[in-house]
């Protein structure tokens, strides 16, 4: 063991000073000038980060890094970074520091930092690194020890208080619990973007990962526990407190001003100055004036004690170990440490028979008190850890004094799982590193190489996954971005526009652009929308203005028509609307073009409507016809009527209602109507082109733009539907009789072979042969001939007979009321049409 009688071991120097002082870039600066060395620090993931620092400059194979789980130490290793309870005293290098030594006034873990600032020493120098408050415990327990004072190298000053909206960038929010972080980083993700996340439970390739995320820009927001305030290097600018209280593992209690000094220390690196502040302006969690300036001016309470519990206790028994543990100190500024962990399970252990049975050498002593060193990671309380601590005795009492290996896999193998949240992947770290702990202890397993690599790797996995978890729940990259980009100039954000729309800012997708419309990514927070939409409103504009173009200038076979809807590069642009006649609709452009400049807007809805026109003279020439009949003031005044009601209904109405001025129509009007292609059947007047596909679609839309409901179309091709179908005919050309529809030129067919086949008005057999054919059913065929005007007579033979007895028009029938534009569909209701 190292003693205070070593030659040499009176070389030690204490470095105090405030944060920001240089004191471990000091130390490790002298322990690379040694030709070996040791340093303890507080955090596994300090040691971490300095044992980095030091293989860079000496290279891999001649530095250690021993913490509780985690040991590469290489067979030439001359240079040790440890945690301070990792220190192996017992190794005589050159040189030796102990970061932090302050904390050796902490309740929880003071007496490991009071031991090795009496016991640690150097062979040639010995280094205590600690704040100005540690002086007169130095000067009390290390009488001969050179004191230097380090001033701060950069101005600490107070910022007030500042609510989480309203914080700087490169701000770290310090919270005392988990809870209270996620709480924050929650906040700062939907307030800011997100922000990486720091706790000391974090394995250091998760610390590290997300600590790089803060270091690179990619989020501006940091928050942390009070780890942070133990040497951590990141580049803080200002330090927030979230609450000024911390459970101590004893007691809710308030930080003392050393602590909040510690913190609020990170803030600024080397030369450049850093502020603090608090969340709160008044209550608990607001600072004091006093407490102000004393973090400013650096002043704070010394130490007048530190806690201390025996380092070499004597492993004589169980009772005797127990007792020198129990040990009150003889130096009037050390204090007894309160009960440990680890001696509280010793304790729980000591009571049980077995374990008594078994511990009868004090190499047995030793091999308990070391079981007992297992930390509690899981943080499950002393009695559930003493459990699991005497379990891993009883495999280490017996035997061959191993942990068996079966247990060891089933236990990693049940931890090596990335499905999860946040807190169930930082539970099995935290289990994770029990079996880390147990696989770097050199005699517990029997091959501890291989299990601390499984246990290594399996840490690792889960590692990357917390980081992602992490990521994924407290970042959002598309709103930190966003912030940092639009400052107060949405106007300044470098938008990029993918091939298929994709607005991206910094290859984060805000949304697309779908024809003219922005619309907002379906994922972004609904406090999110308005500054992604006004940040893309004020970028899009020239893309716009491009694709308006683009549209004037497209091939008619660029546009297509779904509903009353005009579709262009798979966008609507455009909606139909009644205009002063069927086939004259207006085009009501979509509102997203309202971006575009009055003269871009008037050009868009020029060609919209020329495609239009074409398209309805294409696909509607019967109707223009009509229509130029119906306008025509030297045409009849039966034509115009009777173009009129087939104007208004589309192109087929049915005869019953405007049968006397057909019959009105002399012959030229007639030969007009033939020429526009309309049929003058027995019941209905139409044109037999409007009922092929594309021209119906068009007629549908034409109707439906003037807010008629055209209901749902007969399927294609469709000529008779059945009863269940019946009503999909109606308004698309079909006539309903009885269960059944049947397309009205069909109708006409039926009605010229009836009267091709009657003889007068003598009783005649009507060949069925060609309704059958169509699918028209016998009551179906009776009720039409009957609208024909045939009356039925007696079967003869089992055949239908029928006589011709002329259709009774209604010739007192009212015409339609011509201020009704829709009068010609009168009959739609009745099954007409």
């Amino acid at each position: 063991m190292m003693r205070a009688d070593r030659p040499g071991n009176d070389s030690v120097t204490a470095v105090l000073g405030p944060t920001n002082t240089g004191k471990t870039h000091l130390a490790v600066e002298r322990l690379c000038g040694h030709s070996s060395g040791m340093i303890g620090f507080p955090l596994r993931l300090l040691a971490r980060e300095v044992y980095d620092r030091v293989v860079r400059i000496k290279g891999a194979s001649q530095v250690a890094l021993i913490t509780g789980e985690e040991k590469i130490v290489p067979k030439d290793a001359r240079w040790f970074l440890c945690t301070a309870e990792s220190m192996p005293l017992e190794r005589d290098v050159a040189f030796v520091a102990l970061d932090e030594a302050q904390l050796g006034a902490d309740p929880e873990r003071g007496h490991v930092f009071t031991d090795r600032l009496l016991r640690a020493r150097g062979r040639e120098e010995t280094m205590i690194l600690g704040s100005e408050a540690l002086r007169p415990m130095v000067k009390a327990l290390v009488r001969d020890a050179e004191i230097i004072t380090r001033p701060r190298f950069s101005t600490l000053s107070y910022a007030g208080a500042r609510k989480i909206s309203r914080l700087p960038k490169r701000s770290a929010i310090v919270a005392f619990s988990a809870e209270e972080v996620y709480a924050v980083a929650e906040m700062l993700r939907r307030l800011r973007g997100g922000a990486a996340v720091v706790m000391g439970a974090l394995s250091p390739r998760t610390r590290n990962a997300q600590v790089a995320m803060f270091q690179a820009g990619e989020v501006d927001y940091l928050v942390a526990t009070d780890a942070i305030g133990m040497g951590l290097n990141m580049d803080v600018n200002h330090v927030a407190f979230a609450s000024l209280h911390k459970f101590d593992g004893r007691r809710q209690r308030r930080l003392t001003v050393a602590e909040m000094a510690q913190i609020a220390g990170r803030a600024g690196r080397h030369q450049r100055d850093g502020t603090f502040g608090a969340l709160s302006e008044d209550g608990p969690g607001a600072f004091g004036p006093e407490e102000v300036l004393a973090i400013e001016e650096h002043r704070f309470p010394p130490l007048d004690h530190l806690y201390w519990r025996e380092g070499e206790p004597d492993l004589s028994s169980i009772d005797d170990l127990i007792a020198s543990l129990e040990m009150r100190p003889e130096a009037r500024v050390l204090r007894a440490a309160p009960e440990a962990t680890d001696l509280a399970v010793l304790k729980r252990l000591a009571s049980e028979d077995w374990v008594r049975d078994r511990v009868r050498s004090p190499a047995m002593v030793a091999r308990l008190w070391a079981a007992c060193g297992l930390p509690d990671f899981r943080k499950t309380g002393v009695d559930p850890h003493a459990r699991f601590v005497g379990r891993v005795f009883g495999h280490l009492s017996e035997g061959g004094g191993h942990v068996p290996h079966e247990w060891f896999a089933a236990e990693i193998a049940r931890l090596d799982n990335v499905a999860g949240d946040v807190e169930t992947l930082a539970g099995r770290i935290a289990a994770a590193r029990s079996w880390a702990y147990i696989a770097n202890r050199a005699d517990w397993l029997a091959d501890p190489a291989h299990w601390a690599s499984r246990a290594g790797a399996v840490e690792e996995r889960l590692s990357d996954a917390l980081h992602a978890s992490l990521t994924q729940r407290f970042v959002d990259k598309r709103t930190t971005v966003l912030m940092r980009q639009i400052g107060a100039d949405k106007g300044a954000l470098p938008v990029v526009i993918g091939e298929q729309g994709e607005v991206s800012v910094e290859d984060q997708t805000i949304g697309t652009l779908q024809g003219f419309r922005f619309a907002v990514a379906p994922d972004a927070k609904a406090a999110d929308k308005r500054m992604l939409l006004a940040a893309a409103e004020r970028r899009l504009g020239p893309e716009r203005a491009r694709r308006a173009q683009a549209l004037v200038e497209a091939k008619d076979d660029a546009f297509t028509l779904d509903g009353t809807a005009i579709v262009w590069g798979g966008h609507e642009v455009a909606r139909l609307a009644a205009g002063p006649m069927l086939t004259r609709p207006r085009v009501v452009p979509d509102r997203a073009l309202e971006c575009l400049d009055r003269q871009t807007q008037d050009a868009v809805r020029g060609r919209l409507e020329a495609w239009l026109a074409a398209r309805i003279a294409r696909h509607l020439p019967g109707l223009l016809a009509i229509e130029a009949a119906q306008r025509d003031a030297g045409a009849s005044a039966p034509l115009r009527a009777v173009a009129a009601a087939l104007g208004e209904a589309g192109g087929i109405v049915p005869r019953l209602g405007i049968d006397a001025a057909v019959d009105g129509l002399d012959a030229g009007a007639r030969k007009r109507l033939r020429g526009a292609g309309v049929i003058i059947g027995a019941l209905d007047l139409f044109d037999a082109r409007l009922l092929k596909p594309e021209p119906a679609r068009w007629r549908r839309a034409l109707i439906a733009a003037r807010g008629v409901d055209t209901k749902e179309p007969p399927p294609a091709g469709a000529t008779v539907l059945a009863r269940g179908e019946a009503g999909a005919g109606i308004g698309h050309g079909f006539r309903l009789l009885g269960r059944q529809a049947v397309r009205v030129d069909l109708v006409e067919r039926i009605a010229r072979a009836a009267h091709d086949g009657r003889d007068g008005f003598r009783p005649f057999v009507p060949d069925p042969a060609l309704a059958t054919s169509m699918g028209i059913a016998p009551d179906t065929l009776s009720r039409l001939m009957a609208a024909l005007g045939f009356r039925s007579l007696p079967p003869q033979e089992g055949r239908p007979r029928w006589v011709w007895r002329g259709l009774a028009r209604a010739a007192a029938a009212p015409p339609p009321k011509r201020d009704n534009a829709f009068a010609a569909l009168a009959g739609l209701g009745s099954g007409h049409g």
